[in-house]
């Protein structure tokens, strides 16, 4: 929550008796206006110092002894996890995790320069593991998500150097990121470090399938487990921050589909064997579909369809009817979700999926046999009047609202020690 977030909507809060303004003034003092700059500077002039640091010694690194480098490394990580653990003691969270987090990353250069000093030629990634060993546990040590991110990002770079450098997949990287990080986001769902973790899963599943070198479509199987993780979380908005990544990857995937699927060229990259794909995906819907039914979210089930898998379709216009409809319902669905919760973000997503979608039609479906001029003048009606629609629906809602408000305003919540009105005695 921010200062300016409070500011702005705590007069409200005390104008309907939801907080008095004695609770007002407690919540703005413990956001204080000076708060994220001052623990935004010590860490700007930390990376910035140990850049300087880093550039002399990089400069003649090779001029200097063994013992002298290996003294650098060490002391440059036990100055840094010392100085943190320093900070964190003085009660300065930011900056002390930003030295801990330049720590783990001189842990990572020491294992690579160590490597290199001593001519260790390596064939595996045990070396790099130990990497995301340390950033993993450091992640559980000091609950920090400047420290979650970074493991996400040295895990994708382990990966990534395993497949495309020693062209085997490290299971255990990819363990450790799904495992230890998939429990520690359970346990704290914050909504950026959902963001961070889905996209690294999702970089972990990709790697997975070159490796494996299997269509390119299975992705979608580890990228809907993300999801359907997202449905069993409890905490709604960490939940939801979770299946941002996998839903943004099946629309774009859905959309390059109706735009570009005109022939059967993509059958041998995107068709997998039907019965085993359909199979597989089936149990992942069916684990969404259960934890939306614990946790009362059957409203976003039409999330899905976006998986439906349109590219066993020939191409040319069977596909490209298919794909428009199914991007026309979800945007549809978007809509009708947001209208139902009074949601206006959502409200906003909805209007832009259903323009994407209004916009592929028209190019693929009438840009051959319509006038430019009338291709334009059907998309402006069909904007204004879907602006129109929206706009009188929510005037509808707001007098609902207003009507069904009570005439009287809500009375002062009662505070500790306060008398009883005395009430007037009957006859």
């Amino acid at each position: 929550m921010s200062r300016k977030f409070l500011e702005n909507e705590s007069p409200g809060w005390v104008t309907d008796g939801l907080i008095s303004e004695a609770q007002r003034q407690k919540l703005l003092a413990r956001y204080p206006p000076e708060a994220q700059a001052l623990g935004l500077l010590p860490i700007l002039g930390s990376v910035l110092v140990g850049l300087s640091g880093l550039s002399v010694v990089a400069a003649n690194w090779q001029a200097l002894p063994a013992a002298l480098r290996l003294a650098l490394l060490l002391g440059s990580l036990l100055g840094s996890y010392g100085a943190g653990a320093y900070f964190l003691r003085r009660g300065n969270a930011d900056l002390g995790h930003g030295l801990i987090g330049l720590g783990l990353l001189l842990f990572g250069a020491s294992i690579i320069l160590t490597s290199q000093l001593y001519q260790l030629v390596g064939y595996d990634a045990s070396g790099l593991l130990a990497w995301v060993v340390a950033g993993t546990a450091l992640s559980y040590v000091y609950g920090s998500r400047l420290l979650v991110l970074l493991t996400v990002l040295i895990g994708a770079a382990v990966q990534t150097y395993c497949v495309e450098s020693l062209g085997s997949f490290s299971y255990a990287t990819a363990w450790l990121v799904v495992g230890g990080l998939g429990y520690y986001w359970w346990r704290r769902p914050g909504v950026v470090s959902s963001h961070v973790l889905a996209v690294g899963l999702l970089w972990q599943a990709g790697l997975l399938v070159i490796a494996l070198h299997a269509k390119i479509t299975w992705f979608f199987v580890p990228a809907m487990l993300v999801y359907a993780a997202g449905d069993w979380q409890p905490n709604r908005s960490g939940g939801r921050a979770l299946q941002a990544a996998p839903l943004t990857a099946a629309y774009i995937f859905m959309f390059g589909l109706a735009t570009f699927g005109e022939t059967d060229a993509y059958a041998n990259v995107l068709r997998p064997p039907l019965l085993p794909y359909l199979a597989a995906l089936g149990a992942v819907f069916a684990l969404s579909a259960a934890g939306k039914r614990v946790q009362g979210r059957l409203a976003s089930l039409p999330d899905w369809l976006l998986l439906l898998p349109g590219f066993y379709l020939s191409g040319g216009l069977p596909l490209a009817v298919a794909t428009l409809v199914v991007l026309y319902a979800h945007a549809g669905s978007v809509l009708a979700r947001a209208h139902r919760d009074q949601d206006s973000d959502q409200l906003t997503i909805g209007a832009v999926l259903f323009v994407a979608a209004t916009m592929v039609a028209y190019f693929k479906l009438t840009w051959g046999f319509l006038d430019k001029s009338v291709f334009f003048l059907l998309g402006g009606v069909l904007l204004l009047s879907l602006s129109w629609y929206l706009r009188r629906r929510t005037a509808r809602l707001v007098a609902a609202n207003a009507a069904a408000a009570p005439s009287q305003p809500l009375a002062t919540p009662a505070q500790p020690g306060d008398e009883p009105a005395p009430t007037a005695p009957t006859e």
